[in-house]
């Protein structure tokens, strides 16, 4: 049995048919386009495009008549300076436009690295302000030599203090001594001289 045949309805739209282009590679091609417009950019291709168009205006006006092969109003060099035109415009657009997306790119690139610098900025300036303030605190130099010399003085003091206790207590020895010694002699030879206790 026949397949039914397959109507097209009018309440769905249509698929799309797919055209079948060439394909490229459009950076290859970005690249051969900023080749042309950094070339058409220079001296040397004014220079050349004059000279061919002298020798083409000379040609055409020059030659005999049956060697001319665009006379004089020049519509086929018009035609070509034209589709020249036609092309370089688009090409230098778009190299144009590639230069632009790299500058954005950079432009991009050189805020970020602002950006972090600024914060790095920011972090060393708040580092070097608590650095102040803990340096600050810290003892100077100055501070330091005048409290060594008060603990000099200090330790000079209780030398000199111990020396005169030192001197004193000896003092009172040598005077026990001796009163010893002159009570020894005023008691007779079989008297036992009595200890003086010291009250100190």
């Amino acid at each position: 049995m026949a397949e039914p045949r397959r109507t097209e309805r009018l309440d769905q739209p249509r698929e799309p048919r797919r055209v079948n282009l060439p394909r490229f590679d459009p950076e290859a091609f970005g690249r051969w386009s900023e080749t042309i417009a950094r070339n058409m950019g220079t001296a040397k291709f004014i220079v050349y495009m004059t000279l061919v168009i002298g020798a083409w205006l000379g040609w055409n006006t020059l030659a005999p008549p049956n060697l001319r092969f665009d006379p004089y109003t020049f519509t086929f060099l018009t035609l070509i300076l034209s589709l020249q035109a036609s092309y370089a415009a688009p090409l230098i657009l778009l190299a144009q436009n590639r230069q632009a997306d790299r500058d954005r790119l950079a432009m991009e690139e050189d805020r970020r690295r602002a950006a972090m610098q600024k914060a790095d900025t920011e972090y060393l300036s708040r580092e070097i302000a608590s650095l102040r303030i803990a340096v600050g605190e810290v003892a100077t130099r100055d501070f330091i030599r005048s409290e060594l010399a008060r603990l000099a003085e200090e330790l000079d003091e209780q030398a000199q203090r111990r020396i005169r206790l030192e001197l004193k207590r000896q003092r009172k020895e040598l005077e026990r001594a001796g009163r010893r010694a002159v009570d020894g002699a005023a008691a007779g030879p079989g008297e036992e001289p009595h200890d003086d206790v010291d009250t100190d």
